[in-house]
């Protein structure tokens, strides 16, 4: 949608082919229903919000950055707001609304949109010559290929972009999920199903190396954990097939070791006469207790007054330290964004368009670029877009 109103707005005539029966199924159900639009940061704190080459993004954000993002929606009669880690919204809270007023704008550029799925590239002789659909073919001398990867394939994510540009001779690094929920082996977390922390603090370890941490939300499910904290950690977990993971919550992070042993000694006293695992309440959820209990290896019904230091030890180090081993993550169908996807080189970061097909361009996350949570996503998609439609209705392909 923004590829084909950037377009629209430099005289083009557009064509937009949507197998959907509305337009933007899946802008809709982005940010919980809510659409984190963008970002409001500046060009380096994107760039490094984009852990998979984010410098081919330079150009395409200088020529549409975040705030010219939320200028173009505000024009539009969205008003926007900015929330906790600059992520911006609709005032409203509604996906709908920015979906609606693209939806209004190509409707007043007149671009032509038309319910079909592409099926191929026309290409004859070496010359792009346009689109051929499930019910037509469609002649044009200029093609955007903006159609997804491949998570929530329910929306249309299918995968058919990578054909696209495979038929164009395009190399395609194999996608996967990011911004996915993880597995995890043990029962501590099917045990802890439907349990989510508020305020816990994250570590991530790849080969024993730390490599991450966060603040935030979680949530334990039936195959492992998900929630905000968790989706922005997989983004960081990249390689499954070679490396182990391991993720540390921090059960008490507004505590250091020091100040959280003084509160245990506290508890404790309170319920000297009381079994273990009666004197948590005030330190765990209810839920947790019985499976954290499990983790310390203390008896469950030995006396508070008779645990030992290095009993006490044990539990201050849990505390700090939940362990949980990753097996992987959850498929790529679950996944918010879709990593990989064709390769940056082969696409001139100028224009997007193609190196080995004149006349091509791509936008978004067909594109081997994926970003960690808070609107950085959605930017990625406005500013490919935005930048694809223009130079695509620029004059004739570049040779």
């Amino acid at each position: 949608m923004m590829a084909a109103a950037a377009a629209a707005e430099e005289g083009a005539s557009v064509c937009l082919l949507e197998p959907n029966e509305r337009l933007g199924k899946k802008l809709n159900i982005t940010g919980k229903g809510r659409c984190n639009v963008t970002n409001n940061c500046d060009l380096e704190e994107f760039l490094r919000s984009v852990p998979c080459n984010g410098r081919f993004l330079y150009s395409a954000y200088s020529r549409f950055t975040s705030a010219d993002v939320m200028a173009f929606f505000e024009a539009l009669d969205v008003p926007l707001k900015t929330e906790r880690g600059n992520r911006v919204f609709p005032a409203s809270d509604r996906a709908f609304d920015i979906s609606g007023a693209l939806e209004r704008r190509l409707k007043k550029l007149h671009v032509s949109i038309l319910r079909d799925k592409a099926r191929a590239l026309l290409i004859r002789d070496g010359v792009l010559q346009g689109v051929k659909g499930e019910r037509e073919s469609y002649h044009a001398n200029r093609v955007v290929i903006a159609t997804g990867g491949v998570s929530y394939p329910l929306t249309g994510s299918t995968g058919d972009g990578y054909r696209l540009a495979k038929q164009a001779g395009h190399t395609v690094q194999e996608p996967r999920g990011s911004l996915v929920p993880l597995c995890a082996a043990g029962e501590l977390c099917p045990s802890l199903q439907g349990l989510s922390l508020k305020n816990a603090a994250l570590r991530v370890y790849e080969n024993n190396k730390k490599i991450y941490s966060d603040f935030g939300e979680m949530l334990f499910t039936h195959f492992g954990v998900s929630g905000p904290m968790i989706l922005s950690a997989s983004a960081h977990m990249r390689h499954f097939d070679k490396k182990r993971y391991r993720l540390e919550i921090d059960l008490k992070p507004a505590l250091d070791e020091a100040a959280l042993d003084k509160r245990l000694l506290s508890d404790f006293a309170k319920h000297a006469n009381s079994d273990f695992i009666n004197s948590l309440d005030a330190l765990l959820p209810r839920k947790l207790i019985e499976p954290f209990v499990r983790l310390t290896e203390i008896d469950p019904h030995q006396k508070v007054h008779d645990l030992t230091k290095e009993q006490r030890r044990r539990v201050l180090a849990l505390l700090k330290a939940l362990p949980i081993e990753i097996t992987g993550p959850r498929p790529v169908a679950e996944a918010i964004v879709t990593s990989g996807g064709v390769t940056v080189k082969e696409v001139n970061p100028s224009t997007m368009e193609s190196k080995l097909l004149p006349g091509l361009y791509f936008a978004g996350e067909v594109l081997d670029a994926d970003a960690y949570t808070g609107g950085f996503n959605l930017q990625i998609a406005w500013c490919t877009g935005h930048l694809a439609g223009k130079s695509a209705a620029s004059g004739s392909p570049s040779k």
